[in-house]
């Protein structure tokens, strides 16, 4: 609407508009006319009431992304989204055991769900290869490109969008980190698990020649994600005189971190790790991105869909909060002194 300044009205014709609202004909006319403008613009504000239904594929466990999927719903909250009133979720835990994955995927799909939220690469995939109709939102594909996921971070097409968060580039800064805290460190090793798909394979062509730049040797351990597989990879770093440990990221170890921590402390190995989660729980010292952002950002994606959006029309976004954390309580343990240079670098110092 063209705005006419107040100079530019002239005296005749406000006067004609105050007389014609003095009259009661008009005045019913205007009346009439705001309860249609006023009233639409209500409508159109308020719920359908129609309840959407999300679904959650996640290759963990319950309880160790219980803190992911807390901040996931409270960014929806702050967005307008009340579970029971006009959103609900749907819960499909893998427990690790990845084989379920299609059953599991399946079943979001037999539930007709408004939309399908994963985790990692392996319940991307999935979930991609269930449906190419349902809008996939991904939390932290690793590498959503190389995977084939998307066809590009701007233009994703299809049915995935989402977040992508980095994991083969951060891992190389993982290792740089370890050899500031143990200078003239010249073995670490680094545990992968067998079968760990696309993303885990990406890690480790990172790796190599990260640890080749660093003249660093690099013990490859296959492990399992268990009390039996992990102690014997602990046992084969300490054998073989490995003065440091790694591990690719994946959410079968960050679901066993008390575990891992706990042989970290047994045989006395420093280690890094990806999430925050494992400094959180008592290990030594963690850098990368904070899942618990990752999944409030997912959110903003979830209420984009579902307010109209195209998933394929939204750009994947890259990680952009990184955080280094040290644990002195954990060095303190094993006997390792961190230097003063590193501790200045940490966004956060726990003693």
């Amino acid at each position: 609407m063209k705005v006419i300044p107040s100079s530019r009205i002239s005296h005749s014709s406000s006067d004609n508009r105050k007389s014609a609202i003095q009259n009661p004909k008009w005045l019913g006319f205007f009346a009439i006319a705001l309860t249609f403008a006023f009233g639409g613009a209500l409508v159109g504000a308020q719920q359908t009431g129609k309840i959407f239904r999300i679904g959650i594929l996640d290759a963990s466990t319950p309880s160790s992304s219980a803190a992911q999927w807390q901040a996931f719903r409270e960014e929806l909250t702050n967005l307008g989204w009340i579970e029971g009133k006009n959103i609900t979720f749907e819960y499909r835990f893998a427990e690790q055991k990845s084989e379920r994955l299609p059953e599991l995927a399946a079943d979001l799909v037999n539930l007709k769900v408004d939309l399908i939220v994963v985790t990692a690469g392996p319940a991307a995939a999935t979930a991609k290869k269930a449906t190419p109709t349902i809008p996939i939102v991904m939390t932290n594909a690793s590498d959503p490109v190389g995977a084939g996921l998307i066809a590009s971070l701007a233009r994703p097409g299809a049915n995935v969008t989402g977040l992508a968060s980095l994991t083969p580039e951060l891992n190389t800064k993982r290792l740089e980190i370890l050899t500031d805290v143990l200078p003239g460190l010249s073995r670490v090793g680094l545990l992968w698990l067998s079968g760990g798909g696309r993303g885990q394979e990406l890690q480790m062509k990172e790796f190599r020649p990260a640890a080749t730049a660093l003249k660093i040797k690099l013990e490859e351990i296959e492990t399992q994600p268990d009390a039996k597989g992990l102690e014997s990879a602990f046992q084969t770093a300490k054998q073989k005189q490995i003065k440091a440990i790694m591990m690719t990221t994946t959410r079968p170890f960050l679901t066993e971190r008390k575990r891992i921590i706990g042989f970290a402390r047994k045989y006395r190995l420093p280690a890094i790790y990806a999430q925050k989660e494992f400094v959180d729980e008592g290990g030594l010292m963690s850098y990368g991105t904070p899942y618990d952002d990752l999944h409030r950002r997912a959110a903003v994606y979830v209420d984009k869909i579902l307010k109209g959006a195209k998933p394929g029309d939204l750009p994947v976004q890259q990680a952009t909060k990184f955080e280094f954390i040290i644990n002195l309580k954990a060095a303190n343990q094993i006997g390792l002194t961190i230097p003063v240079r590193v501790l200045e670098r940490a966004n956060q110092v726990i003693r």
